[in-house]
């Protein structure tokens, strides 16, 4: 069945009245343990990837897999909740899933290794993006979220019907040793220039833990030692990545000018300028960032969102929106905040000590924010902190992906951005700060409306997650709507793709949100 959802869009300053008919469809869905990742339209053909499914499904699918449904049909209609056998396999209305890549494959996909040898092979496929080579050809990059981080590309051809061959022998995965590896290769996009950008995930509460023997990441962090050949420096994870000449080459370049934290998705706007960043984690800071330069992400102006709630609307999280207003943090370019970057190598766990930090202390962003400081390094090296210190909003909760369709923001029939937030609840649901909602354990898919300049001022819930019942074991959050949305993608018409990273529906579904007529 569809269901119908209270829409919160509005574009003026009150944020609260409805506008829109809204539908929200079933359309997909992935095998027991998996999570729906890596959504990616070529064309009318549909990527997306089933990452760490159950391996003891005994299907096809008890291995991560990358696919695709050519010739996706979205006017198909409503997808019925999997049941016995179904349950286990890939089920979709869009049309027939083809598995191109599992975990593994031809003993390259999936595989991390470095300096010391293969250090593990993933099954945690997510982000995908196709970089056309030809009308029929093309390469598919796909990362693999993992400590350390990594990224595969593989050579496909389309034959007329739509199904897709690899060529095994040009399957790789991409060489992150220049960049001295990467921590958790989550979402991204592919810039407008055709290039795959990948965002480091960096999840690490507090850099002064980094090098503390006993920190809970450690383990990913020796892993990393392992691929680099030496312990690494902190400062040189946390980033936007892109893939340049990916069809050549495929050379990473870290754009340190946008920041670090962790990044769970950026995209470019149609300005070939302006980006938009989204932070994962607790208590983290919506990020937007300027280029000095269309199509070069080397150097620019990091800003970070003030956020003020909408009095007249109450605290609901699926009805209430906010005012966005931007605080500029600093500019600067890659090259000068490398060298920045450089000051901390070399340093190890025989540096560590309990109550102080061999990095930036929490006295030095402070000093920054008081405009004592020497440089800007505090807001390219812990954005989250300098965010923080200089008033913007440091609350959300589970910031997932944010994305735009470009070819529609630009000629302005689809004037929107948007945004999932897997869990309203923490910093978004105490009594404190600028942020102070209802709890909404299942996730909201927000809205942004773009201006002209691309700028946005306003965030509002469009999308909102049914109730919860934590003692249902199988199906926590209501079946019949979002749970835990992650990655969106954003249709030429309008409509939105939401894909789950959920452990409250038995089975992840991908969603189809109608805004519908006014």
């Amino acid at each position: 069945m569809k269901t119908s959802i209270a829409s919160a869009l509005l574009l003026t300053s009150a944020l609260t009245a409805p506008a829109f008919a809204e539908s929200l469809t079933r359309v997909a869905t992935v095998p027991l343990g998996g999570e729906i990742t890596g959504m990616f339209q070529q064309g009318d053909d549909l990527f997306f990837n089933v990452q760490h499914p159950a391996d003891d499904i005994g299907t096809a699918f008890a291995k991560a897999t990358v696919g695709v449904i050519a010739n996706a049909d979205f006017a198909a209609g409503e997808l019925a909740v999997p049941e016995g056998d179904e349950m286990k396999v890939v089920k979709s209305t869009l049309g027939a899933y083809q598995v191109l890549v599992q975990e593994g494959d031809f003993g390259k996909i999936g595989h991390i290794a470095g300096a010391g040898g293969e250090i593990k092979v993933s099954n945690d496929p997510d982000f995908n993006a196709y970089v056309a080579t030809g009308d029929a050809e093309g390469y598919l990059f796909t990362n693999w979220e993992d400590r350390p981080g990594g990224m595969s590309r593989v050579k496909l051809m389309r034959a007329a019907d739509g199904t897709y061959s690899v060529d095994e022998a040009d399957a790789m995965m991409i060489d992150f040793s220049a960049v001295q590896g990467t921590w958790v290769n989550c979402f991204g996009t592919l810039s407008p220039w055709s290039t795959p950008l990948t965002s480091e995930e960096l999840y690490f509460d507090d850099t002064a833990d980094w090098n503390n023997p006993d920190y809970k990441y450690i383990d990913g962090v020796e892993d990393l030692a392992a691929y680099v050949g030496a312990w690494p420096n902190p400062y040189r994870y946390g980033y936007i990545v892109e893939i340049t000449d990916p069809a050549g080459s495929a050379t990473p370049v870290k754009h340190f000018s946008m920041g670090r934290y962790s990044h769970e998705n950026s995209v470019v706007m149609p300005d070939d300028k302006t980006v938009y960043l989204s932070d994962d984690g607790t208590n983290v800071v919506f990020y937007k960032f300027v280029a000095d330069a269309a199509g070069d992400l080397s150097a620019g102006t990091l800003y970070a969102a003030k956020m003020t709630q909408s009095a007249e609307s109450g605290a609901d999280a699926a009805t209430t929106g906010f005012d966005v207003e931007w605080i500029e943090l600093a500019s600067g370019n890659n090259a000068e905040i490398e060298g920045w970057i450089a000051e901390y190598d070399g340093i190890t766990t025989d540096d560590y000590m309990a109550d102080a930090t061999a990095y930036i202390s929490d006295e030095d962003v402070a000093a920054w924010a008081a405009g004592e400081a020497a440089d800007n390094r505090v807001a390219f090296l812990e954005s989250r902190k300098a965010a923080s210190a200089k008033g913007a909003t440091a609350e959300f909760r589970k910031m997932e992906g944010v994305n735009i369709n470009y070819a529609a923001a630009k000629d302005g029939s689809v004037p929107f951005m948007y945004m999932a937030m897997s869990e309203v609840a923490k910093g978004m649901s105490d009594a404190e700060g600028d942020i102070q909602v209802s709890e909404v354990k299942c996730g909201v898919v927000y809205e942004f409306p773009l201006e002209a300049d691309y700028n946005t001022t306003k965030m509002v819930p469009v999308v909102a997650g049914g109730a919860y019942d934590k003692n249902a074991e199988a199906n926590a959050c209501n079946v019949d709507a979002i749970s835990n949305p992650d990655n969106l993608l954003v249709l030429s018409n309008g409509d939105v793709l939401i894909g789950e990273d959920t452990g409250a529906h038995e089975n992840n579904a991908m969603w189809l949100w109608s805004k519908g007529a006014m």
